[in-house]
C-alpha cells in the first residue's frame, strides 16, 4: 500500500473542451480513485449505458500509469528491504534456542503430572461410590417416611378420624407411590389405598344414614318448639295490644314499635338456644347438640369426607334425593285420623324439615344450593295448599277452620323468619277470610237496609245525657267538646247512630277474625273490608234510599245533613279499626283514603240541588214576562229575580240550621250556576226573537241582585267562598258585560277573551248578537275592522256576525 505521504488527492485536470467523452470519463475515474471515493456509481453507469469495456479499459490504463510510480517507490526503499532480511536471519538462531527450552520443560511436566492423573482417577471413583451411598440413604429415608405415614393412617382409621387418614393416604399416593423403589411395596400400596377409601366411604355413609333416621324425629320436635314459641310471642303481643289500646285511650301515645322489637329479639335468642352449640371435630357449623339433640356433625362429616374423596357431587345428589323422599313421606295425611287432630303434627314436621334445611344452607357450604331448597319449599307449599284446600272444603264448622287457620298462620310466621315465602299459604287462608267477610257483609247489609227503612227523615231528639253519649260521643260525631243543653236536637236523623252501630259491630267482628290469625299488622286488611262495607254496602244502601224514598226538599236536606255527619263518622270508623288493630293512630292517619261514601254524598247533594232547581225553575218561568224591547231599563229588578231572591234567602235561613257550610255552599253554587244558565238560555231561546239595550240593562240589574245575595253570604261562609258563589254567575255576567261594553270587539281578541269572557261560547254570542236590534246601533258600532268602525251603523253588527260565523 502507499504510505500516507505518498497518497495524495489530485484534483481532476481540466481537459480541453474538444476532448472526447471517453477521455473525460477516464479523467473522472482517475480523480475518484485518487480521492478514495466510491466507484459504485461509475460502475452502474457503465453497465447501464451498455459500455463495460470502456470502464475496464480505463481501469487498465490507470493501473499501467501507476506501475512506473510503484517501481520508483521500490527503488527508493530497496536498502530497507535488505536490512529487514538480515534481521530475520538473525532471529532464526534465537528461535532454535527457544525450541530446545520448550522441549525440556515439556519433559519435566510429563514426569510430574503422571502421579496426579492417577490420583484424579481414584478421586472420581470414590465420588461415584459416595453418590450411590447417598442415593441409597435417601431411598431408605423415603421408605421410613412412607412407613410412618402408613402407621399414622392406620392410627387415624382405628380412632375413626377418617379425614386425617385420607390426608395420609393422599400424601402417600402423591408423594411416595411413584418414588417407591420396592415393587412389592408399591403393589401393596396400589391395592390397599382404594380399599382404605372404600372402607371410609362405607363408614361415613352408615353414619349419614343413621343421621337421616334421627333427623326426622328431631325435625318434628323442632317444628313444634318453633311454632310454640311463635304462639307464645303472639299471646304476648295480644297482651301488649290490650295495654296499648288502654294507654292510647288515655294519652294518645304509642310505644308499641319499640316493645315489639325487643320481643322479637328475645324470640330469636330463645330459638337459637335449640341450635346454638357447635359440634365437635370442627363439623358443627352452628348445628351442634342442643335441647333437642339437633346435631349436624354426622352430615358435615360425611360431606367433608366425600369432598376429600372427590365424590362431592355424588354425595350432594344422594343427600338431596334422600331428603326429598323424606319430605314426600311427610306429606302423607292419614285418613284414619281426623285432620283436626293430626294437623299440628303434619305442619310441625314440615316446619322442622325446613328449619333444618335453612341451617344446612347457611352453614353447610355448598352441600345444598338455595335453588334446590326453594324448589323443595315450592313443592311443600303446593302440597300444603292442596291439603288445606281439600280439608277446608270438607269442614263445616267455623271453629275447626279457625283452629287450623290459626296454626297455619303460626307456621307462616315461624318459617317467614327463616326467609321462606309463605304468600301461597296466606293466599289459601285469604280465600276463606274472604268467605267469612262475605258472610259478614251479607248480614250487615240486611241490618243497614232495616235501619234505613226505619228512618223518618227528622232531626233526632235527645232528652238525656246518656242518649247523647250513646248516639254522639260514642261515635265522635260532636263538633264541640261542650256538652249541649237537653233536650238536644241533633242535625242528623236516627238512622245515623243506627248505621254507626252496625259499622262498629262489623269492625269489631272483622278485627276479631283477623287477630285470631295472629298477624302483627292486619290493619290494612281490616281497612280493606271496612272500605268495602262502607262503599259497597252502606253507600249503595244510601243511594237506593236517595233514589227511592226522598221526595221533598226537607227530606233531601236531611239526607244531605246525615251524609255530612257520616263523613265525620267515617273518620271515627278508621281510627277505631286502627285502635283495635293495635297500630298508632298517627300511622292510620297517614294511610287515610277519600270519603268512602262519596257517591251517596254526591247523590244527596245532587238530589237536593235538583229539587231546589225545580223550585227555582218555577220562578224563572216569570222571565217570559220581561219586556225585551223596553223603552227604559228597570231599576229594581225584574219580577222573576225578586221571587228567586225571596226563595234563596228563605232557603239559606232554614238550611244553615242543619247543613254544614261547605255543603250549603256547594248547593247554592249549583243553584246560582243553574240560574245563570237559565238567563243565558232565555236570551238564546226561540221565545226571545229580539231585544234591545234597555232590556239587557234590566238583566244586568237582576244579576247584580244575585251577586249581592252571594256577597251577603260572607257572614255565613268565608269571603273566598262568597266569591266562589259569585263565579257561579260568571257566564251571565260576562255575556251582559259584553253586550253593554263600549268595546265589544275585544271579544275577538284571544287575550282579552281569555281574561274577561272565558266562559262564553262564541256560537251563543253569535246567536244572541243577531237578536240585538237597536236603532242607534250604538252597541256594535265598534265591532269589526278599522274600516267598519268608520261606519258605526248596521255594518258593524253585520261584520261581527260574519266574523263569528267564519269562526264557526
Amino acid at each position: 500500500m502507499l504510505s500516507a505521504k505518498v497518497r495524495r488527492k489530485i484534483a481532476p485536470a481540466n481537459g480541453d473542451t474538444d476532448n472526447s467523452a471517453d477521455k473525460q470519463d477516464q479523467l473522472l475515474l482517475s480523480a475518484a480513485i485518487y480521492n478514495g471515493e466510491d466507484l459504485g456509481p461509475s460502475v452502474r453507469k457503465a453497465f447501464t449505458s451498455g459500455k463495460p469495456e470502456t470502464l475496464l479499459h480505463n481501469l487498465r490504463h490507470f493501473a499501467r500509469s501507476k506501475e512506473s510510480e510503484i517501481e520508483e517507490v521500490c527503488k527508493a526503499h530497496y536498502q530497507d528491504f535488505i536490512l529487514a532480511v538480515d534481521d530475520l536471519r538473525s532471529l532464526l538462531s534465537d528461535v532454535d534456542s527457544l525450541k530446545s527450552a520448550l522441549s525440556d520443560s515439556n519433559s519435566k511436566l510429563q514426569s510430574v503430572a503422571g502421579p496426579l492423573l492417577t490420583s484424579l482417577d481414584s478421586y472420581l471413583e470414590a465420588q461415584t461410590v459416595s453418590h450411590n451411598v447417598n442415593l441409597a440413604l435417601g431411598l431408605i429415608f423415603s421408605c421410613i417416611k412412607l412407613l410412618e405415614l402408613c402407621s399414622r393412617s392406620n392410627y387415624h382409621l382405628s380412632r375413626g378420624n377418617f379425614y386425617m387418614a385420607l390426608k395420609c393416604v393422599d400424601s402417600i399416593e402423591t408423594d411416595f407411590l411413584d418414588k417407591t423403589p420396592s415393587s412389592t411395596l408399591k403393589r401393596m400400596l396400589e391395592k390397599k389405598i382404594p380399599d382404605i377409601r372404600s372402607h371410609i366411604e362405607r363408614k361415613v355413609s352408615k353414619e349419614f344414614g343413621d343421621w337421616l333416621v334421627e333427623i326426622r324425629v328431631v325435625s318434628r320436635n323442632l317444628g313444634q318448639l318453633a311454632i310454640g314459641q311463635a304462639s307464645a310471642a303472639r299471646q304476648r303481643e295480644e297482651d301488649l295490644r290490650i295495654k296499648q289500646r288502654q294507654a292510647e285511650e288515655q294519652s294518645r301515645l304509642s310505644l308499641r314499635d319499640c316493645v315489639y322489637a325487643l320481643q322479637e329479639e328475645e324470640e330469636e335468642d330463645g330459638l337459637s338456644g335449640v341450635m346454638g352449640d357447635d359440634g365437635k371435630d370442627g363439623y358443627g357449623n352452628g348445628g351442634g347438640n342442643g335441647l333437642l339433640g339437633f346435631d349436624l356433625t354426622p352430615l358435615y362429616r360425611a360431606y367433608h369426607i366425600h369432598q376429600t374423596l372427590g365424590l362431592e357431587d355424588r354425595f350432594k345428589q344422594y343427600y338431596f334425593e334422600n331428603r326429598k323422599l323424606q319430605l314426600t313421606s311427610d306429606f302423607q295425611v292419614s285418613s284414619m285420623t281426623p285432620f283436626l287432630e293430626s294437623h299440628q303434627t303434619f305442619f310441625a314436621q314440615i316446619a322442622g324439615f325446613f328449619i333444618v334445611e335453612d341451617q344446612i344452607l347457611r352453614t353447610g357450604g355448598d352441600l345444598i344450593s338455595r335453588m334446590k331448597v326453594e324448589n323443595l319449599w315450592e313443592t311443600a307449599v303446593s302440597k300444603m295448599c292442596s291439603v288445606l284446600e281439600d280439608q277446608f272444603s270438607r269442614m263445616q264448622t267455623a271453629n275447626h277452620l279457625l283452629l287450623i287457620k290459626d296454626y297455619v298462620s303460626l307456621l307462616g310466621v315461624t318459617l317467614r323468619r327463616y326467609g321462606y315465602p309463605v304468600d301461597a299459604l296466606l293466599d289459601v287462608l285469604s280465600k276463606h277470610r274472604d268467605k267469612y267477610h262475605e258472610l259478614l257483609l251479607s248480614d250487615c247489609r240486611k241490618q243497614i237496609a232495616e235501619a234505613l227503612a226505619a228512618d223518618n227523615f227528622e232531626q233526632m231528639l235527645m232528652k238525656k245525657e246518656y242518649e247523647y253519649s250513646m248516639n254522639v260521643l260514642s261515635f265522635q260525631l260532636q263538633t264541640s267538646d261542650i256538652v249541649p243543653a237537653f233536650p238536644y236536637v241533633a242535625p242528623f236523623s236516627s238512622t245515623v247512630p243506627d248505621c254507626c252501630r252496625i259499622v262498629r259491630s262489623f269492625i269489631e267482628d272483622s278485627v276479631s277474625f283477623m287477630s285470631y290469625g295472629g298477624q302483627l299488622e292486619f290493619f290494612d286488611v281490616v281497612k280493606k273490608y271496612l272500605d268495602r262495607f262502607l262503599s259497597e254496602v252502606l253507600d249503595e244502601a244510601l243511594l237506593k234510599l236517595i233514589s227511592t224514598s226522598v221526595h221533598g226538599v226537607s227530606q233531601a236536606m236531611q239526607v244531605a245533613a246525615n251524609m255530612a255527619v257520616l263523613e265525620r263518622a267515617c273518620d271515627f270508623f278508621f281510627r277505631h279499626a286502627a285502635q283495635l288493630s293495635g297500630i298508632p293512630l298517627r300511622m292510620a292517619e297517614r294511610g287515610r283514603r277519600q270519603f268512602p261514601l262519596n257517591n251517596a254524598r254526591d247523590a244527596a247533594e245532587e238530589m237536593l240541588s235538583g229539587l231546589l232547581k225545580q223550585k227555582v225553575d218555577g220562578f224563572m218561568t216569570l222571565i217570559e214576562n220581561v219586556n225585551w224591547m223596553a223603552d227604559e231599563p228597570t231599576q229594581s229588578g225584574n219580577e222573576y229575580v225578586n221571587e228567586v231572591m225571596i226563595y234563596l234567602e228563605t232557603l239559606v235561613s232554614t238550611a244553615q240550621q242543619i247543613l254544614p257550610a261547605p255543603v250549603l255552599k256547594r248547593v247554592l253554587q249549583d243553584v246560582l250556576s243553574h240560574i245563570s244558565e237559565m238567563i243565558v238560555g232565555a236570551l238564546l231561546g226561540d221565545s226571545v226573537k229580539r231585544f234591545n239595550v234597555n232590556a239587557i240593562m234590566g238583566i244586568d240589574v237582576d244579576i247584580r241582585l244575585l251577586e249581592s245575595f252571594a256577597d251577603n253570604q260572607a257572614a255565613l261562609f268565608s269571603e273566598g267562598d262568597a266569591n266562589q258563589l259569585k263565579t257561579a254567575l260568571a257566564e251571565a255576567r260576562q255575556l251582559i258585560n259584553l253586550l253593554l261594553s263600549n268595546h265589544p270587539e275585544n271579544f275577538l281578541n284571544p287575550v282579552i277573551r281569555g281574561r274577561s269572557y272565558n266562559t262564553l261560547d262564541y256560537r251563543k254570542v253569535m246567536t244572541i248578537s243577531e237578536k240585538l236590534r237597536d236603532p242607534s246601533d250604538r252597541l256594535f258600532g265598534t265591532f269589526g275592522s278599522r274600516a267598519a268602525r268608520q261606519n258605526p251603523k248596521k255594518k258593524s253588527l253585520d261584520t261581527l256576525i260574519k266574523r263569528l260565523k267564519d269562526v264557526s
